[in-house]
């Protein structure tokens, strides 16, 4: 299925107080990041979510910035990533995407966190446009929903 065939997200029912969420966003690419970002925004509101952002300089820095946060004395309840890596003509797109990935999945596993991530590794800036829209299919929406999805799961686990 692709985004475009996908339904639109809709906030799950998440009980309990209203999740804190670390917004981690790598806005190379302004336009893309900042309509994922709108895009999660609108859903977190649904549940009332408090939201903290912070930007890093790339796709690279998303995972120590996860990293950094866990150390910190300010408390989340999730976390999602944003970013964006087009394809170019060098490897570097392979290395950053797989690093970037692999660094996030490892934190989350590692410390047994909420995580969601809408990095976009595509071939076209048009690509990732398409994937970012205000109107329609958002996978800045979708990790939102997917980030409240595993609050819940963690909430009815007692695993919080």
């Amino acid at each position: 299925m692709s985004t475009a065939d996908a339904e639109l997200p809709v906030a799950p029912p998440l009980p309990g107080e209203k999740p804190r969420i670390l917004l981690i966003r790598a806005p190379y690419y302004r336009n893309v990041v900042d309509g994922m970002t709108k895009a999660a925004n609108d859903i977190l509101q649904d549940v009332a979510a408090e939201v903290t952002s912070i930007d890093v300089a790339g796709a690279f820095e998303l995972p120590q910035a996860l990293r950094i946060a866990l150390r910190g004395k300010k408390r989340f309840d999730g976390f999602i990533a944003l970013g964006c890596v087009v394809r170019g003509e060098t490897d570097h797109y392979e290395f950053i995407c797989n690093t970037a990935m692999d660094g996030l999945m490892q934190v989350a596993l590692q410390y047994g966190i909420c995580l969601s991530t809408a990095l976009l590794t595509v071939d076209t800036v048009a690509q990732a446009e398409a994937r970012s829209r205000e109107t329609g299919a958002n996978k800045g929406a979708e990790a939102a929903v997917a980030c409240l999805k595993q609050i819940a799961i963690a909430r009815a686990l007692d695993a919080v």
